[in-house]
């Protein structure tokens, strides 16, 4: 099972939790759950194989959350065995990176890979 975490620092809160459903739907994803401090999104089915397909679940760390700033962490994962570096997975994972680098919903502080 291929499997890619990474976490980040965010602010503001208030508009966290839109920001990151608009920044999955332009990634190809359909939010499944959310709870508020949880999102689960699959990858929307069509273009690869089913054992390809990612799932990305988003925490949201609101006991420590201030007015400033929030942690969010991603974990991205299918059922593809990583036989390769660039697989499918990586690939999307890279995607949803380079997106929420690029969100203009909110400011990212700080990026600490996993």
């Amino acid at each position: 099972m291929a499997r890619y975490t990474c976490s980040y620092i965010a602010s503001p809160l208030e508009r966290l939790q839109q920001g990151l459903i608009e920044i999955l739907e332009s990634c190809n994803f359909e939010v499944v759950y959310d709870t508020g401090d949880y999102l689960m999104a699959r990858e929307v089915p069509g273009q690869v194989s089913f054992a390809k397909l990612v799932r990305v679940e988003v925490l949201i760390d609101r006991t420590t959350a201030t007015e400033k700033d929030v942690r969010i962490s991603f974990v991205m994962k299918n059922e593809e065995l990583p036989l390769q570096f660039d697989n499918h997975c990586r690939k999307i994972f890279n995607l949803v990176q380079q997106a929420v680098a690029e969100s203009q919903h909110w400011q990212l502080v700080e990026t600490v890979p996993g």
